[in-house]
């Protein structure tokens, strides 16, 4: 194994949304009673980073650092030395939609409730569901954050929302408030090398893009290397290992995505078992992404997001893009 000085960098995140919010993405019955997998999954994910000596970012939602039966789990990843990032209060996937005051409040309840059960008061921010627009950009630079990651470039968004919908019995009111998640087709042309979001009021942003298959523009995150080896092991495992290998062959430094659902199989939690990947055990899980989280420490150095973030700053002025965003936004 060649040494970490000697490997291009990465980063290693995971968005700890818990079974609550994919309950209320999907539309299911119960969620308002928030109930939790994190004494449960927690303590597998931590287990696991540890034996590879990685130091990841942990996305997390303020209503469940709100809720005092999460405290001992979130204070485990802070007392472990991992990132504490900011991932909403409510982890509404149509978050685009809020006013600008509605913007602020959400991002500020989640960093007091984050901070207050963590110690740590978040710098980092990933919208739900990858929603962003200018106006959580500007309140994200004005509230002093080093880095936006909600950025998913890929094609294949619409046809994850397609999914979601086919599983569902949305209203038309909740399909219209859900009808830009995941993203649009146009999302697959965004960069995938950090670059700076060029703001109307003159500010910039660094953004740190979730990475998908140089030039295919095809999703790897270890959840859908999950919903692959559903069907075959081995082929999921060759597609990650030629996303790495593209990844180095272009000059891409991954920002590799994590969920707890690819630490929880169907067994784990019965309720989530329409989303892909959980016909796989929990067991089986663990042991697929202990595979491939050797295999990502063994051809990048991994970092945390907000160190990352710093070392692409130390090499000097990225490339600036325009907050071009197409979906509508409500009026302040």
């Amino acid at each position: 194994m060649a040494a970490a000085g000697n490997k291009p960098k990465a980063n290693l995140s995971l968005d700890l949304d818990n079974q609550w919010a994919y309950m209320k993405t999907h539309g299911d019955e119960g969620w308002q009673s928030f109930p939790s997998y994190f004494d449960m999954v927690v303590p597998r994910i931590l287990e696991l980073l540890e034996r590879h000596n990685l130091t990841i970012t942990f996305f997390i939602v303020g209503q469940d650092a709100a809720l005092e039966k999460n405290h001992a789990a979130l204070r485990s990843i802070a007392a472990a030395g991992h990132e504490i990032a900011n991932h909403s209060f409510h982890h509404e996937p149509w978050l685009h939609l809020y006013t600008a005051e509605d913007v602020n409040t959400e991002i500020a309840n989640a960093e007091d409730a984050i901070a207050a059960a963590t110690g740590v008061r978040p710098t980092g921010f990933r919208g739900p569901g990858f929603s962003i627009s200018e106006t959580v950009l500007e309140t994200l630079r004005a509230r002093g954050y080093a880095y936006d990651a909600s950025t998913f470039p890929t094609f294949l968004g619409p046809v994850a929302r397609a999914y979601y919908f086919f599983n569902s019995s949305f209203s038309k009111e909740e399909r219209d408030k859900r009808r830009s998640l995941y993203g649009t087709v146009s999302d697959g042309l965004r960069s995938l090398k950090p670059y700076e979001w060029q703001l109307a009021n003159g500010a910039t942003l660094m953004e740190l893009p979730v990475t998908t298959m140089p030039v295919a523009r095809v999703p790897f995150h270890l959840s859908y290397i999950m919903y692959l080896a559903g069907y075959s092991p081995a082929v999921a495992r060759t597609y990650f290992k030629t996303a790495l290998r593209l990844c180095r062959l272009r000059g891409i430094e991954p920002s590799l995505l994590l969920h707890p659902l690819d630490f929880l199989g169907g067994d784990d939690v019965p309720v989530l078992s329409y989303f892909p990947g959980m016909k796989l055990s929990g067991v089986d899980k663990v042991a697929l992404a202990d595979t491939l989280l050797a295999e990502y420490a063994a051809s990048f150095e991994v970092l945390p997001m907000g160190a990352h973030a710093r070392a692409v700053n130390e090499r000097g002025a990225l490339p600036r893009r325009a907050a071009d965003f197409r979906h509508a936004v409500a009026a302040a």
